[in-house]
């Protein structure tokens, strides 16, 4: 089965559309300011516009409130809400309950014990993705280029359907998705050439890897 592969934080025409014309199935869009990779929802709106109905368009918040929610669903138009903060189980089915959208949660691991926060999000969350813990004096609760021990990811529940994230490129992403069940891929910083940069020919070298790796598979 081919992984899903999302690439996030994206902000120009140009990334979107190398993006979905290489395969992938999801683009996401960042709104947290501390990001580099921040952008309006009037802009993410009209990018998602370029290439809606071929990928999914998914948008990332941390601790949204329902105003901003509210914005970004109306100008976005969005197929997935992703949750990068703290949100609660009830916070999840409270915006499921307003939008009618699926949620994507994320979980920052550094150690086994991490995953235990999952359980309550079982049948809440539509699809988890595991990203590391932000290093020490990060504002970021993702996008920081750092991976976590990915062995980890066997002791989580075999009914729990998520993506892999943190630290992932070219050169590890066939390790990634061998090594674990993941049955999709998010990056950010690892097609970059800068914070918030994405570079194109990184993007045609991970699926270049990912081409090369299936073709080991068959």
């Amino acid at each position: 089965m081919r992984p899903d592969v999302k690439f996030c934080g994206l902000k120009t025409p140009e990334a979107v559309d190398r993006a979905v014309a290489r395969g992938a199935t999801h683009i996401g869009f960042i709104f947290f300011p501390k990001s580099p990779r921040n952008i309006s929802p009037d802009l993410a709106g009209e990018l998602a516009d370029r290439v809606r109905g071929r990928v999914k368009v998914v948008a990332v918040t941390v601790n949204a409130d329902d105003e901003e929610l509210d914005d970004i669903v109306s100008l976005l138009r969005p197929d997935i809400l992703q949750f990068h903060g703290n949100e609660s189980p009830e916070r999840i089915l409270h915006v499921k309950a307003i939008y009618g959208l699926p949620v994507m949660k994320v979980f920052s691991i550094r150690e086994a014990g991490d995953l235990d926060r999952v359980d309550p999000f079982i049948g809440v969350a539509d699809r988890f993705l595991f990203d590391a813990k932000a290093p020490a004096g990060s504002e970021l609760p993702g996008g920081n280029g750092v991976s976590f021990d990915w062995s980890l990811m066997a002791s989580l529940d075999e009914s729990v359907d998520y993506m892999l994230s943190g630290g992932l490129n070219k050169d590890n992403v066939a390790t990634a998705l061998a090594s674990t069940r993941a049955t999709g891929i998010d990056m950010s910083s690892g097609v970059e050439s800068a914070p918030g940069v994405k570079d194109l020919g990184m993007i045609d070298a991970v699926f270049d890897a990912i081409a090369a790796a299936n073709r080991k598979i068959a």
